[in-house]
Formats: C-alpha cells, structure tokens, sequence
C-alpha cells in the first residue's frame, strides 16, 4: 500500500464516510457579486488566529493578496471560549472589536448555534464537506483536524515518554505543560480527555473525570507547569514537554530549525482527533466579506495550505481522490497508522465532557493555566 493511499485510507476509517463528496472535483471560485460586494464592505474581523496555528499565516496574506480587504485581527492567542464571548459582547457594535467570523472547537458549533450567535451559508464546496463534520443548514463546518501529541525538548528531556502514564514519572518533574486553559481552550479540555481516555482503558463516558483524576495527581507531583506552552517556553526551557496538536508540534519543529531538534510523538493510547470548525457571527458588521473568507478557506488552495502546515484538511478525501495532493506534502506527515486508532469524539460526547472539565477543573486540579 502506498503511502497516500495508507494516509487516505486512515481518514476513511476515521470518518467512516463512504457518500458525502461530490461526484466532481469540488474548486468553485467566489461568484463576482460576492466579491465586489465584500470589497465594498472593505474589511472583515477574525479573532482567535495566531499566524502559527496550522499554516494560517499563509492563508491569511493569500487572502488580502487576492482581495484586497484590511484584516482586523482580535485577540490571536484566544480560545474558543473567548471567541464566542467575543461574539456575545459585541452584538451591537459595527466596529472592529466585533469578529465576523470564528474558528473554534467541534463542539462550540452546535451551542454556538443554539444561542442563535451563528448565520448560515455554504461555501461552494459544500458537497465535499464529510456530513457529519457539519451542520446540515450551514450553521457551522469542519475545516481542518489533527490529534494530540508530545511536543519535546530532547536537550532537556532525555527520556521520551511514550504515553500518558509516563507523564507522572519524576523525571518530568517541573517539565508537562498543556497548550492554554481547560475552563476554556478545546485544546486543553481536548487534552483532558485524552489523558483520561489513556488512563481508564478507553471508556469516554468516564474519561473526563479520569482526565481529572491524572491532571491532579500530575500537579500534586510538581510535572504539571501552569504556562500556555509555546515554542518559545519549549526552547527556553520553561515547558520542555508540551502536550500540542500534532500540527503545532510539528510546526514548531520547523520553525525552531533543529535549536533544539523538536521530537514529536504520537502516545500509544488515548489518541484523540480535534476537529475545528468555522462559522459566521450573526452579528457579523461584514457579512459578505465573512462568506468570501469562507470561500476561501475551504478553497483547494487553503485545504492544501492546511496540509502543509501538517493539518488534515476537512476535504483531504475529495483532494486526493481527484489527485489535487502533491506525494512531498505526504511524505511530511506523521505515520498513518498512529491515525487510523484515533478517537474521533462525536458531539455528544464532547458536549459531555466538555461540561464536567469546564466546571470541575478548579475543583479537581486548582492549577491555572497562564
């Protein structure tokens, strides 16, 4: 089997899609009529973005290259949490402190929606959009996912853990940071669950408390350090091991170019895939010029651009099946079969979970992440 075809076949698995693409090559452009009246609207709000984060930096001046629109850019190292509060807060104002659009957690989609924050519309490649990654009225829809991994400094960490239950050993101590806050992050409620997932045999009705239980026995051993790692703290020393999306850790590897010489590792259990979705604010002041940069991140040219910041594109299936994916991006992502044994949490349970870590990690842990 091929490398492309291991790569396609582990999201089939993963998705358990067989009928949700189009029967063409799904490459739309935005209408004229969009584009002139988001240009006349001149230009759009996103928040929650940092330039790092799964290739966006290219995204984002591929966007203004091609449209010529002023980019507001709220609050790049927010969670989802913040960003639907940003939404809430800023209902009445046509300003530039109101986002636009947002991008945030698989499970923030479908709440977002409920409290009627969100506006529908489907981009032009809808049909190549997997069904069960979106809201079947355009309300909210997946755009890129990634699995939970090891972010490790091997100058200052000289044995590589090789799962979770390693993380407690007293050689970490001072040394595990997760990537923000779990009263509010998906990736660190994400993380949570994964930890607990590892820890109690791969229940995910209880993995949240379990979750729990690991973080607070990993803060009572000193391993646990209440900083939002980065790749700085990671080269500096301040959060050696960091638990990361696979996509960050191995943007982070290219970025600090061998100083030090990042390791990235997939844990052997509790692999958890994060789906992220996108979604205009019902408040949007830019409207048009919301739906453009939808277009335009779910455009062929931004899915590819989320491979090559080691993402999984939402549309990774219909690109490969119409032989849109070049084998160099391939032959830079992690081994298939690390993929092929990730849990992809439904909505369900992710509301679930996200419920008990949200409101019980003060209680549990007490340790704040800054």
């Amino acid at each position: 089997m091929t490398r492309a075809t291991m790569l396609a076949s582990a999201s089939a698995v993963a998705f358990a899609i067989g009928s949700g693409f189009g029967a063409m090559a799904a490459s739309a452009n935005p209408s004229p009529d969009l584009i002139a009246a988001a240009q006349k609207e001149g230009e759009l709000t996103i928040i929650a973005v940092p330039h790092d984060w799964c290739g966006y930096g290219a995204v984002i001046d591929a966007f203004k290259a091609k449209y010529g629109l002023k980019l507001n850019e709220l609050n790049p190292d927010g969670g989802s949490g913040d960003e639907i509060e940003a939404i809430k807060a800023n209902k009445g104002n046509m300003g530039p402190q109101s986002p636009d659009v947002i991008d945030v957690g698989l499970s923030f989609g479908p709440s977002a929606k409920a409290e009627g924050l969100l506006q529908p519309y489907k981009v032009s490649t809808w049909d190549s959009i997997p069904a069960d990654q979106k809201d079947a009225e355009g309300y909210w829809y997946g755009d890129y996912y990634g699995v939970l991994a090891f972010e490790v400094n091997p100058d200052l960490v000289k044995t590589m853990p090789e799962d979770w239950s390693d993380l407690l050993k007293p050689e970490y101590k001072n040394m595990v940071s997760i990537g923000g806050d779990p009263r509010t992050a998906n990736e660190s409620i994400q993380t949570v669950f994964a930890a607990g997932l590892a820890t109690n045999g791969g229940d995910a009705g209880k993995a949240a408390d379990a979750g729990l239980d690991f973080f607070a026995k990993l803060n009572q051993s000193g391993n646990f350090v209440p900083i939002d790692g980065s790749a700085a703290s990671l080269a500096q020393g301040s959060t050696p091991l960091m638990v990361r999306w696979d996509y960050l850790a191995l943007g982070d590897r290219d970025t600090l170019k061998g100083n030090p010489d990042v390791k990235v590792i997939v844990p052997k259990t509790g692999i958890v895939a994060g789906v992220y979705v996108q979604a205009i604010s019902a408040y949007a002041p830019h409207p048009n010029a919301a739906k453009l940069w939808m277009e335009h991140l779910y455009s062929d040219e931004s899915q590819l651009t989320w491979l090559k910041g080691y993402c999984h594109p939402i549309r990774f299936q219909d690109l490969v099946k119409n032989g849109k994916v070049p084998q160099a991006l391939l032959d830079k992502l992690p081994p298939a079969d690390a993929y092929q044994k990730a849990l992809f949490p439904t909505l369900e349970q992710q509301g679930a979970y996200k419920q008990v870590i949200t409101t019980q990690w003060d209680a549990k842990v007490g340790a704040n992440v800054k």
